[in-house]
């Protein structure tokens, strides 16, 4: 077992992928969203920081080429057990969600059954452009939970508080009001459109995978 930097920085990923879930559970909203936003960016970075340090130190090695894509579906599979928990906008994100966790767990079910013939089943690079959509989705959902309860406000409309605020006065100018509600409005339906591109993308890999291994499944 070889324990190099990229290997380090795979295993920590992986480590970090249920962090994403505790922070919630130790933490009140918005500083939950905050620690999960910094984690899971912070995750996602040492994801093409490990792949490009092992090729260009030559440390590729089977542990690394292991541990890399599970740590890479840790981290999409809790990440989005979290938003879907904790989105006021969930009810639109079940479905393209449903796609990424069924084509990741069909996937896995695909490789771990071909065995010794798995290598059919290369990492492809719109594998890996999904994985980026994914990721990046996941990031910018996280960054409207911040909006949504630092400002005080839902995708489906302010804070009945803020309401109540503006009406008697203790708000402040409509101006400032309106930045923070447009960024959070912004925000929140990029992440919902990148989640559905990230899904797209998933489906036609799976697809893509699938295809390719018909051949072997044959009796």
């Amino acid at each position: 077992m070889t324990w190099n930097i990229p290997n380090v920085l795979t295993l920590l990923r992986l480590l970090a992928a249920p962090m994403v879930a505790v922070m919630f559970l130790y933490f009140n909203r918005p500083w939950a969203d905050w620690f999960a936003l910094v984690l899971f960016i912070s995750a996602a970075i040492t994801d093409w920081f490990d792949g490009y340090l092992a090729r260009l130190w030559k440390q590729t090695t089977k542990l690394g080429t292991m541990l890399d894509p599970i740590a890479d579906k840790a981290m999409v599979v809790i990440a989005l057990a979290v938003i879907l928990g904790y989105s006021s906008m969930s009810p639109w994100l079940v479905l393209p969600a449903t796609v990424i966790l069924f084509r990741e767990v069909f996937v896995s079910g695909l490789r771990e059954y071909l065995g010794d013939t798995a290598g059919t089943l290369k990492v492809t690079k719109l594998a890996k452009w999904k994985t980026t959509f994914q990721m990046i989705a996941i990031a910018v959902l996280f960054a409207q939970g911040v909006f949504e309860h630092y400002f005080g406000m839902s995708s489906l409309g302010m804070d009945e508080q803020i309401v109540v605020d503006i009406l008697e006065g203790r708000e402040e100018d409509l101006f400032s009001l309106r930045w923070k509600f447009q960024g959070m409005i912004i925000s929140g339906h990029a992440g919902l459109w990148l989640l559905w591109l990230a899904a797209a993308m998933t489906l036609i890999s799976g697809i893509d995978y699938f295809r390719k291994s018909v051949p072997y499944l044959k009796d």
